[in-house]
């Protein structure tokens, strides 16, 4: 699974908005004063330049480059552009029409898209395959994965859910263009962008899916937003929007369940599993105490996302006809976090039994053994 190239993608997507401007996503170095300038191909097929103007967002953590949006005004002249290019105003030469689509679509496609963080030397298969199958269960029916490099054995599922029209993979080569860090600050990875550009892909998948999906997701592939009286996405957001009424924003509680801990879970067999790599999370069953001082941090969201202007990784940065987001009580909602321990100090006794996946083990084996076997895995 090579890294993709440089001609292989774009990193700006450009949405049409119900106000005279054309929003384009884009990262740049912040320290930089750059002018910039918008060629817009209109109805006319002639082409038009106004005046681009710059908004870096406010989570960058710390690296020189960051998410910004470049906001092009659209002349009085301009019926409904089709295509934006963006250049510095100080370039001289011919800028190329088409360079990104502009524009708009307001059917709902899908109910629910999950938009995952970025893959990057990703090997991590069996939990993949399990959060596919977990949220197609809960009523997803389109994830976007922004892919930079994985194992060939990812690739497989990667090919296979494709194939089924359940995922759409964006290359993203961003290591390309940029040192990326690993890490999430300066100080955990070197680097000159935050993650791999995750806010970036993060804001693209938003962008690409305003119109198009009534609810979005912004997770991470090893998390699960899992109803505690439902059984799906479906029924639970109805049960969200009339307790939280003025809100259409729903932050759900992070609780990490340790990935090095193996403790009874209920007489599932997982040996037909042992060869494929990943971690099984109907094996990590016991949950770290959340500590009062952190229950409001690490949440994830799901959103309208025509309420919102712009994301980051935990939550919204700037919304509008939104009055907030509302933090979802945990016993209606939580995240199941199936990761490397965070609390590192505590002992196999101070971990919470949670059982909840366990009601939803039947069908997650029978969906991922087929999953398995169909891309070749098994």
């Amino acid at each position: 699974c090579a890294a993709p190239r440089k001609g292989e993608t774009s990193f700006i997507r450009v949405n049409m908005t119900k106000t005279l401007l054309v929003r384009v996503i884009a990262v740049v170095l912040r320290e930089e004063t750059v002018s910039y300038r918008c060629v817009l191909l209109c109805r006319n097929n002639k082409n038009y330049v106004s005046d681009g103007i710059l908004q870096i967002h406010s989570d960058h953590f710390g690296f020189r480059y960051g998410t910004a949006d470049i906001m092009c005004l659209i002349p009085s002249t301009c019926d409904t552009p089709s295509h934006v290019a963006v250049a510095s105003a100080t370039f001289k030469g011919t800028v190329q029409i088409p360079a990104m689509r502009a524009g708009r679509t307001e059917s709902f496609n899908h109910t629910f898209t999950v938009c995952l963080s970025t893959m990057f030397d990703f090997n991590n298969v069996l939990q993949f395959v399990q959060s596919l199958e977990m949220f197609r269960f809960l009523g997803v029916s389109k994830v976007f994965v922004y892919k930079t490099s994985c194992s060939d054995e990812t690739q497989r599922v990667l090919n296979f859910y494709t194939r089924k029209g359940v995922l759409e993979v964006i290359p993203w080569s961003m290591s390309g263009f940029l040192n990326v860090s690993h890490g999430w600050l300066p100080s955990h990875g070197p680097g000159d962008l935050h993650y791999f550009g995750q806010i970036a892909a993060l804001n693209d998948c938003l962008y690409r899916n305003m119109y198009r999906s009534k609810y979005v997701a912004l997770h991470d592939v090893d998390e699960l937003i899992l109803p505690q009286t439902v059984k799906t996405w479906t029924e639970l957001l109805p049960l969200l929007e009339s307790k939280y009424t003025q809100n259409k924003c729903f932050m759900f509680e992070n609780n990490v369940f340790p990935n090095n801990v193996t403790l009874p879970r209920g007489g599932t067999d997982p040996a037909r599993w042992r060869g494929v790599p990943g971690v099984d999370v109907l094996a990590h069953l016991h949950q770290e105490p959340v500590p009062k001082d952190h229950v409001y941090e690490k949440f994830k969201i799901i959103v309208n996302p025509r309420l919102v202007t712009a994301v980051s990784v935990h939550g919204v940065l700037q919304s509008h006809s939104m009055d907030g987001c509302a933090w979802v009580d945990r016993n209606i909602a939580r995240m199941y976090h199936t990761r490397a321990p965070m609390q590192t100090e505590l002992t196999s006794d101070q971990l919470v039994y949670d059982g909840r996946l366990l009601s939803y083990s039947e069908t997650l084996i029978q969906a991922v053994n087929v999953t398995l076997r169909e891309s070749g895995i098994l």
